[in-house]
């Protein structure tokens, strides 16, 4: 945590094929060890074949499945008297947008399929749908903010 100032957002620049941001920090998230180019062919290999099953929606699935995994409520641990509580907190939007990318990376990593442009697009596709381990990563999450509503009362 900075004690000084804020650290400044970096602004991102949409990418080159959708123009769209989001998609820029999916691939940023996606990338591995600064490969940029790789990590663009998966995505946009996994949007060619979202296309073909779908008849061209391809970016209209993306953008579903990052709305169906985003997550409203999250717990954070609060030390209060010696005893530590998971406090249910509301998720920001950009944190939820950053959990859904992570879990869905997540997951379509350990997904069954030749190559991650297809683990990513059954994942996209499963999210689209509501099922899939991301979709149950977040209903589990909500069910734990759930579940400690009790102690909602030492949000701070």
């Amino acid at each position: 945590m900075a004690r000084r100032r804020r650290a400044e957002k970096r602004e991102i620049l949409p990418d080159p094929k959708f123009g769209s941001v989001k998609v820029a920090k999916f691939i940023n998230n996606l990338m591995n060890r600064g490969k940029k180019a790789t990590a663009e062919r998966i995505f946009y290999g996994a949007i060619d074949i979202i296309d073909q099953r779908t008849k061209g929606r391809g970016l209209e699935i993306f953008e579903k499945a990052l709305r169906n995994v985003q997550p409203m409520l999250e717990v954070k641990s609060r030390r209060v008297g010696g005893s530590t509580y998971q406090v249910p907190v509301e998720v920001r939007a950009e944190r939820g947008m950053a959990l859904a990318t992570r879990w869905i990376i997540t997951y379509a990593k350990a997904r069954g399929g030749r190559n991650m442009a297809e683990k990513l697009a059954g994942e996209f596709m499963a999210a689209a749908n509501g099922e899939g381990a991301s979709i149950k990563k977040k209903e589990d999450t909500h069910k734990m903010a759930e579940a400690n509503r009790a102690f909602a009362h030492f949000r701070w």
